[in-house]
């Protein structure tokens, strides 16, 4: 592993300051008072999520934020899914209802001929779960969160050339995932109901239905030589499939819950997989066998990614925080801090010394890996 983060500074606020008046001391004590006694009709309901948070808030956060860039979106949803351009120089990702492209080197949001907008049936929007820049660097795909709905943007304009739906009876759910083909002839997609499709790029038109027997898919990638693709879903298994014959190839089973990203290595000779179990597991593609299990998050992990020379992988995790795992070893080689809220999505730049990621707190941070800072935080780890 190289090098890693700059640090920000980060400065402490002032804390509140004390009403000390008598008269202010008399009223705050009534107030507390009739606060107590209302108290007891009160009743506390808290969801499985809200229980997360908790727990999550109650995790220690460490310190120091040793992000490079922080680009704030400010919207209400958070960041789902961050892509960089096949040269590097762009940061995509979504917005709501848009995508939004940024100077991988300045932070600063680039200004388009149009502006990506879902307006599928007339008027209607809807939000982007999923981004993928082409490889040629030509096109941008989102999975939208509207029944089996892909669109196609042109990545230079803006402009939104296509849609492809799949018009199927069970097709009633968004798209979760998007991923080409290395050559940028095909689209995956993995929708809500576990539909999983493949498509040709040029006429928008469906090549296959891959058959998943399960309810959701979450995470479409393919392998380097464009031959194989794996899916993880909701049955806790990841699968590869045949490209050419739409075949189920292997099914790798020993998560303990549903699998929320898959990533190929750049050899293609290993897979790794992050899940709702908290684990991070790697696979060799070829026999189908397990290799590590990376254990270290306290929550989900909801992405992985493979660095460009195959040495690194990246996880963000429902515990706001990413984690750096030497391949060969299985060992955490630093934690990245700085999200406030779970990281839904991490890629690596193309040239291997950048990492950006988008979080829940509608923040994209982009990481510097040759950093000293980072460095030193590797020795003590």
């Amino acid at each position: 592993m190289r090098e890693v983060p700059r640090i920000k500074p980060i400065t402490p606020s002032s804390g509140n300051r004390f009403l000390s008046a008598p008269w202010e001391t008399i009223v705050s004590m009534v107030t507390i008072a009739f606060l107590m006694l209302s108290s007891a009709e009160m009743v506390l309901v808290k969801s499985e999520d809200a229980t997360q948070q908790e727990k999550s808030t109650m995790e220690p956060t460490p310190a120091p934020d040793m992000s490079h860039i922080t680009i704030d979106l400010a919207i209400r949803r958070g960041v789902h899914s961050v892509a960089f351009s096949p040269d590097g120089s762009t940061v995509a990702s979504d917005r709501d209802n848009t995508v939004r492209l940024w100077d991988a080197v300045t932070g600063q949001e680039i200004e388009m001929e149009k502006n990506f907008w879902v307006a599928f049936q007339r008027n209607f929007t809807a939000d982007i779960n999923s981004v993928a820049f082409s490889p040629d660097g030509r096109m941008i795909a989102g999975g939208i969160n509207e029944s089996e709905v892909i669109c196609l943007w042109d990545a230079a304009t803006g402009e939104n050339f296509r849609f492809m739906k799949e018009n199927a009876p069970n097709g009633f759910h968004w798209v979760n995932t998007v991923a080409f083909s290395p050559d940028s002839k095909i689209l995956a997609s993995g929708s809500e109901d576990g539909n999983l499709y493949l498509w040709d790029v040029e006429t928008g038109r469906k090549l296959k239905t891959l058959t998943e027997a399960t309810e959701n898919i979450f995470s479409v990638v393919f392998s380097s030589d464009g031959k194989t693709l794996a899916s993880g879903n909701a049955g806790n298994t990841i699968r590869l499939w045949d490209i050419a014959t739409g075949e189920k190839l292997k099914t790798f089973s020993g998560h303990t819950n549903w699998v929320f990203s898959v990533a190929f290595s750049p050899d293609g000779q290993t897979l790794a997989s992050g899940s709702w179990d908290h684990t991070i597991r790697l696979w060799d593609t070829t026999t189908g066998q397990p290799l590590k299990v990376l254990t270290g998050h306290a929550l989900t992990v909801w992405s992985v990614a493979f660095s460009p020379d195959g040495l690194t992988l990246a996880s963000g995790s429902q515990d706001s925080t990413i984690r750096l795992w030497n391949i060969a070893t299985g060992a955490q080689i630093a934690t990245l801090t700085g999200h406030t809220a779970p990281v839904k999505s991490v890629v690596f730049n193309p040239n291997g010394v950048t990492l950006a990621s988008g979080s829940q707190d509608s923040t994209i941070r982009l990481w510097d890996l040759t950093s000293p800072l980072l460095l030193r935080k590797e020795k003590e780890e």
